[in-house]
């Protein structure tokens, strides 16, 4: 099976999958050339998403109510997650030093144990506060219609 990830980088090449890994994910998994990731977050059978901590992912991910498992790599990502993990409570840290047991041992508890259940809690509860803030009489509403009215002025 070849999949193309990304027709539009030069950087990412054909992935040539080996028939035993196709077979092992028939019926659980699926391997797209391109989807959305706001329609991925949003289909009921995600019960987390495991992503580097960019802003845009973990914005996009709240917003659908999808807790997070972060490895964060560089930039704004070493501020989003702790900010996030600890602060907000929305998504767990994989260690820098990454092992298979220890993902394994966290998607468990993301999604099985009562850690797990209250980050579910939590990112149900910033999903509603970024709709208010993002509805027509929200902080962030005003706030853009402010800044919109400041700089017609």
């Amino acid at each position: 099976m070849i999949t193309r990830l990304n027709n539009t980088s030069p950087l990412v090449k054909h992935i040539v999958l080996p028939p035993e890994f196709v077979n092992e994910i028939k019926g659980r998994g699926l391997i797209a050339s391109l989807c959305l990731q706001e329609e991925v977050l949003n289909h009921s059978s995600v019960g987390g998403f495991l992503t580097h901590s960019g802003w845009n992912s973990t914005i996009e991910s709240f917003s659908s109510s999808v807790p997070m498992l972060y490895w964060s790599f560089f930039t704004d990502q070493s501020t989003n997650c702790p900010y996030t993990c600890k602060e907000w409570g929305i998504g767990m840290e994989i260690n820098k030093d990454v092992k298979i047991n220890e993902v394994e041992k966290l998607v468990r508890e993301l999604m099985e144990a009562d850690n797990g259940k209250e980050t579910k809690m939590n990112v149900i509860e910033w999903k509603g506060m970024a709709q208010d803030a993002t509805s027509a009489n929200g902080s962030s509403t005003k706030g853009l219609d402010n800044l919109a009215s400041y700089l017609l002025s």
